[in-house]
């Protein structure tokens, strides 16, 4: 899992990494996977997210994130 750095709080990052090893045994259909899922976790600096030729801040993937969620509820 890769985040901007600072994103995620010890609380959050628990939450997070035990509903990846959910999803992924889940998808498996393998209960017993879950004792074996690694979830990585790295933090990426401030300008670290290079996407599609462009090197985008928190703000920038912040503003693509709203204005997709903002797309995917008009279609509804």
């Amino acid at each position: 899992m890769l985040t901007p750095v600072g994103v995620l709080d010890r609380e959050k990052q628990l939450g997070v990494v035990a509903e990846l090893t959910s999803i992924v045994a889940k998808a498996a259909r393998a209960p017993t996977l879950a004792q074996r899922t690694w979830v990585l976790s790295y933090e990426s600096p401030e300008g670290g997210w290079g996407i599609n030729g462009h090197a985008n801040t928190r703000a920038d993937i912040a503003l693509a994130a709203r204005e997709e969620i903002a797309a995917l509820a008009s279609r509804k």
